[in-house]
C-alpha cells in the first residue's frame, strides 16, 4: 500500500474517530452525576479533549510510515 493510499484510508479512520468520541463525550457529559458538579465536569472535559490522542496515534504513525522499497 502506498503512503497516498494509507493517507487516504488514515484520514478516514481519524474522522470516523473524532466523530465518534465527541458523540460519546456529548453523551457522557449529560448524564445527570456529572453535570451536577462543576469539578467532576472540568476533570471530563480535560480527559475527554485530550483523550482521542491516544487512540489516533497509531493511526497517524501508520499513515506516515514509509513505502516499501521495491
Amino acid at each position: 500500500m502506498t503512503i497516498r493510499t494509507r493517507k487516504f484510508f488514515g484520514t478516514l479512520a481519524l474522522l470516523a474517530l473524532v466523530v465518534v468520541w465527541s458523540l460519546l463525550g456529548m453523551t457522557i457529559a449529560q448524564t445527570p452525576w456529572l453535570a451536577n458538579s462543576g469539578l467532576l465536569q472540568a476533570i471530563f472535559y480535560v480527559v475527554a479533549g485530550l483523550g482521542w490522542v491516544l487512540p489516533a496515534m497509531p493511526i497517524v504513525s501508520w499513515m506516515s510510515r514509509p513505502d516499501r522499497a521495491v
